[in-house]
């Protein structure tokens, strides 16, 4: 296991990732910080949180489960399930992981939100970028670009979810 970001260093890498998101999103008040589960839902309230501090107004965040849509799993999406609770109509939203690997995870984000109405736009923000991307997806904010081989795993440690603040790469097992 190697230690790539230290909990002082992740700290700076969101209050870094907030300030470009504000240059990038002048009017908070119609941005929606769209966290993937579990870890992107974590960074979204974080990041959130430094945008409120900055602007004085924070964006709207909410939790997204893109299982149903991953066109890498047996399950079909059920076509009247909207797991967005809030109307994303001509906002600007952000969708918010922890890392970004295939893309996949990401596109499936997409889908969900195309069932929500139709956003003004919508962007990519990542902590770790570690590439091999298998679609042609690119994110806007990214707060460390981690070159990895196929053969390690990216982990992504969160105080409010693992007990500690930390980003690891780990030799994948098998």
């Amino acid at each position: 296991m190697n230690s790539v970001l230290s909990a002082p260093a992740l700290s700076k890498t969101i209050a870094r990732l907030s300030y470009e998101i504000t240059e990038g999103c002048p009017d908070a008040s119609n941005l929606i910080l769209m966290g993937i589960l579990t870890r992107g839902a974590t960074l979204a309230t974080r990041l959130s949180s430094h945008i409120s501090n900055i602007k004085g107004i924070g964006p709207l965040v909410e939790s997204l489960d893109v299982s149903m849509f991953r066109d890498d799993t047996i399950t079909a999406p059920d076509t009247l399930f909207n797991p967005i609770q809030t109307n994303t109509e001509n906002r600007h939203v952000i969708l918010i992981d922890d890392v970004m690997y295939t893309g996949r995870t990401m596109l499936a984000a997409i889908e969900a939100i195309k069932r929500s109405g139709r956003p003004k736009l919508i962007q990519l923000a990542v902590l770790i970028d570690r590439g091999h991307r298998q679609m042609p997806l690119r994110p806007e904010y990214v707060g460390k670009n981690i070159p990895t081989s196929l053969t390690e795993h990216v982990r992504v440690k969160l105080s409010e979810v693992d007990g500690t603040d930390e980003v690891v790469i780990e030799k994948r097992k098998g």
